[in-house]
């Protein structure tokens, strides 16, 4: 790259000031696409189930996720990648279309609309203050929190963690070629982590997929009948029918749709406000005031990237927690987002060799960011109960529950009980109330 152009991208991602350089932005992208690229693949394979087609999904998961994480790196200027979330792909196909019987086409109706409200919360300030609201203790724990869940993903990916009727989870068969294959992977990338070798985390990935190919893991197969045509789902989405053939009536169409919108805009809200914040806290990028700066940005682009999706055909897009494995890599701007969006726009047409990165081979990278992340807890202090036991819950329940909204939820629900009990009621900020009290409703009236 000429200096020229490096000295115009220090300026408008002020890389100097942030102490960081292209080079370690760009693996740091590199790093967060790999470890985020399996979406491109199951995204289009769980919405196909409602009818949709998987090349139209396909061409949906990859453009707007390019949305999202451009907007996330030339307009917010931070290093997280968007793309359609999971957990909120399962609730489009199984809760809303084929459990409440909504078409897909309905269904991305509702994620548009739950679109248009995070555009409305965002502008109103109403997200960020609710950022601004969570006590910093517990900020810390959604960072440690969200290291576990992602700690549990890799183990999951890896077959190291497994499904037991008996005892619910169990250690997998280290015999079987995937899960050796991870086992190897995270001790050469533990291995460079300790050495200190720069840009561990994606080299770990890079020498475990070459290691997997003769091991007969790594699928060097580049057959793929694909098709480029995203008409079938591109603007295809049906608001009208929302509201003519649920068979309810116009305010019984009325309130169920809004149900399954608030469903749609809490989960993703708290999907994404855990992410930024807990990634942001472990990355040394909150400010004096314990906020991330460009927070309203941020969210603003998740906004954004949500009504392109429903538009170009997916399920709601937000940010995702594999964002921490390029961070973890050094991405300190918005140049590791912009990197990772050119990767998403570029695996558009190299989409059949995205399919030759094992899962087992990013496993590795997840668990090693795990361990980063869980150090934010040490900032908690543990000798109060008044923290400690709402820090706990927040902790556990995000893995355990394999959610981020619900260790959210559940933690600043035990936050305002400590602080009740304790009398010190006036202490909690009045938004910790209002939240609190949708969630009792989400945990007992709206859809799961």
């Amino acid at each position: 790259m000429s200096n020229a152009k490096a000295s115009a991208l220090d300026r408008y991602f002020k890389l100097t000031e942030n102490k960081t350089d292209v080079k370690t932005e760009v693996i740091a992208g590199i790093t967060t696409f790999i470890t985020m690229a399996y979406i491109l693949f199951v995204n289009p394979d769980m919405l196909s189930v409602t009818g949709m087609d998987y090349n139209s999904v396909f061409l949906a998961t990859c453009i707007s996720a390019a949305i999202g994480t451009f907007l996330m790196g030339f307009y917010a200027k931070i290093p997280f990648a968007q793309a359609p979330g999971m957990g909120l792909n399962a609730f489009f196909t199984y809760a809303v279309v084929l459990n409440l019987g909504y078409t897909w086409e309905q269904a991305l109706g509702i994620v548009f609309i739950s679109g248009l409200l995070f555009i409305f919360l965002t502008v109103t300030g109403f997200r960020t203050a609710i950022i601004n609201a969570i006590p910093s203790y517990l900020k810390n724990a959604i960072g440690g929190g969200i290291g576990l869940f992602i700690t549990l993903i890799g183990l999951k990916n890896a077959g190291l963690v497994v499904a037991d009727e008996a005892t619910l989870v169990a250690l997998g068969n280290i015999q079987n070629p995937g899960v050796l294959l991870s086992v190897i992977g995270l001790i050469i990338t533990a291995i460079l982590m300790l050495r200190n070798v720069k840009g561990a985390i994606l080299l770990g990935i890079i020498i475990t997929m070459l290691i997997g190919i003769p091991m007969g893991v790594t699928n060097t197969s580049i057959a793929m009948d694909f098709s480029f045509d995203i008409t079938p789902t591109l603007f295809k989405m049906d608001l009208l029918g929302l509201f003519k053939s649920s068979g309810l009536g116009l305010v019984g169409a009325i309130t169920s749709v809004a149900t399954v919108v608030i469903s749609f805009a809490l989960v993703d809200m708290f999907d994404t406000l855990g992410t930024l914040i807990g990634t942001a806290t472990k990355a040394n990028m909150l400010d004096e005031d314990g906020n991330l700066p460009n927070i309203d940005k941020a969210l603003m682009s998740d906004a954004i990237a949500t009504v392109a999706g429903a538009l170009l055909g997916t399920s709601t897009v937000t940010t995702f927690v594999e964002s921490t494995a390029g961070i973890a890599e050094g991405g300190k701007t918005g140049l590791t987002a912009v990197t990772t969006g050119i990767l998403f726009v570029l695996s558009i047409f190299l989409a059949p060799f995205a399919l030759m990165v094992p899962a087992q081979a990013t496993a590795p990278a997840l668990i090693i960011v795990g361990v980063l992340m869980i150090g934010a807890v040490t900032k908690i202090n543990f000798d109060d109960f008044s923290e400690a036991m709402p820090a706990f819950f927040t902790i556990t329940l995000m893995p355990f529950t394999y959610s981020i909204s619900n260790g959210i939820a559940v933690g600043l629900i035990m936050h305002v009980l400590a602080k009740v009990a304790t009398g010190k009621a006036k202490e909690v900020h009045p938004m910790v109330y209002f939240l609190v009290f949708i969630f009792i409703l989400k945990f007992t009236v709206l859809p799961q």
